[in-house]
């Protein structure tokens, strides 16, 4: 039947199912667009995640074995020939205990000592210390057989943890074979055992990795970021509220605006040079201290914190302030008694989110100086002293193999930092967050 056969009624039916033809098409393909938008949504999640998790993976596996190392237990004669007890610090203990000990496996030593320097390589310098301690304790331990625990040496740690093969060609590695079978017998003879190493979060920087920590430059990061926050959030917040509440609106504010918005975006490194040029060339402030970190670090965290009070400043809704000023509130009162009060979650997040962020930066504080060998613990702000990031730099760039795996450490420890202020900031926010 053709269209001019057709009765108007069935021409009307006719032209309703072609558009409801063209209708179901039209919807279709919407619903095939947002299906592919949701598809690649999820791939783009799916793909940030893998590499996070790829990230995460290959520094915990890096680094997790830095959280455990060993230590040997030896007895050691204190030959009263060969200890001074005015001084015990001069006695060469390492030696000492590599000879008793190549006595205890029976193996006897050559003319030129070889053998017990070669077991001597074994031990940490840090059993001389522990040996000379208890003699400075007890002069009386002279001429007995004490029993002291000491870390391994960086080398025998690794091989106990399996970095180092017995695959590996000998001219490859910096333990022989017969350090490692003499390691092999200690340990089967319970000298040798494996616990929590403590000394990573208990001990500074050390330039050798079996005693190296962190706890100098978590300290140090502390008191960094405790100058930060003394400076940058009542300096930022009192801003933000002078722009955003008393301000007159002009030309003069709104080129404020635009620079604290582009100074923002400055690279870290630009705020280390200004550190450098001023508070040290020209305030001649202690190089690498905390004082001057913070300082540095308060300059790059102020913009930040501006921002986030401004955003959080305009949330609140304006019928607020209305209602305060109707009720005979001056312009302060409405300020800091209504206004600031219901934006403090924002202006809490805004802030703990610069710190985590100036907690990570590394480019400023290698300029301040901050990338020397700071050994020991600091205790005031003008003291030098290292910071994660530093350490992290530090660590990485030595030439020792066991500081790579403190390296990961290190950066796992300064991860868990950050994550904590960021859940903190998370936290706040939910807790003291109003919906308008």
């Amino acid at each position: 039947m053709t269209e001019a056969t057709l009765t108007p009624p069935e021409t009307a039916r006719a032209n309703g199912s072609v558009r409801t033809d063209r209708l179901r098409a039209g919807l279709k393909r919407r619903y095939a667009r947002e299906g592919r938008f949701k598809l690649y949504g999820l791939l783009a999640i799916g793909v940030a995640v893998a590499f996070l998790l790829l990230l995460l993976g290959r520094i915990i596996e890096q680094g997790h074995t830095a959280f455990y190392a060993h230590s040997m237990t030896v007895p050691v004669y204190m030959d009263p020939a060969r200890i001074d007890r005015s001084y015990p610090q001069g006695t060469n203990f390492e030696l000492l205990a590599a000879e008793q000990a190549l006595a205890r496996l029976g193996i006897p030593d050559d003319a030129e000592g070889a053998k017990a320097t070669a077991m001597r390589g074994l031990f940490s310098s840090e059993l001389k210390f522990i040996a000379a301690g208890r003699i400075e304790q007890n002069p009386d331990l002279v001429g007995q057989t004490v029993s002291i625990t000491a870390p391994l040496s960086d080398d025998a740690d690794l091989y106990l943890k399996g970095e180092i093969s017995l695959d590996t060609p000998a001219a490859q590695r910096r333990l022989s074979d017969q350090q490692i079978a003499w390691l092999d017998q200690m340990q089967a003879d319970g000298r040798v055992e494996s616990h929590f190493n403590t000394a990573l979060f208990t001990k500074g920087d050390s330039t050798e990795p079996e005693l190296a920590g962190v706890l100098g430059a978590v300290i140090g990061s502390a008191l960094m970021l405790l100058v930060t926050a003394v400076i940058a959030i009542p300096l930022g917040v009192g801003a933000a509220l002078y722009l955003e509440e008393f301000a007159p609106k002009g030309r003069l504010t709104d080129l404020i605006e635009v620079n604290i918005n582009n100074l923002a975006a400055v690279p870290s490194i630009i705020y280390g040079l200004l550190g450098l040029a001023l508070f040290i060339n020209w305030m001649h402030l202690p190089r690498a201290s905390p004082l001057v970190g913070g300082l540095v670090l308060a300059l790059m965290a102020l913009p930040t914190i501006i921002i986030a009070t401004r955003s959080s400043l305009k949330a609140v809704p304006p019928s607020i302030r209305e209602a305060a000023l109707a009720m005979g509130a001056s312009k302060t009162q409405t300020v800091f008694q209504h206004t600031l009060p219901l934006a403090m979650p924002g202006v809490m997040t805004g802030a703990i989110i610069s710190m985590a962020h100036a907690l990570g930066e590394t480019a400023p504080l290698l300029l301040i100086g901050m990338v020397s060998f700071v050994p020991g613990i600091p205790h005031a702000l003008t003291e030098p002293t290292g910071a994660l990031p530093s350490l992290v730099y530090i660590w990485e760039n030595a030439s020792e193999r066991a500081f790579h795996e403190r390296t990961a450490a290190a950066i796992l420890v300064l991860l868990a930092f950050m994550v904590v202020m960021n859940a903190a900031a998370v936290l706040l926010r939910r807790r003291f967050e109003r919906r308008w």
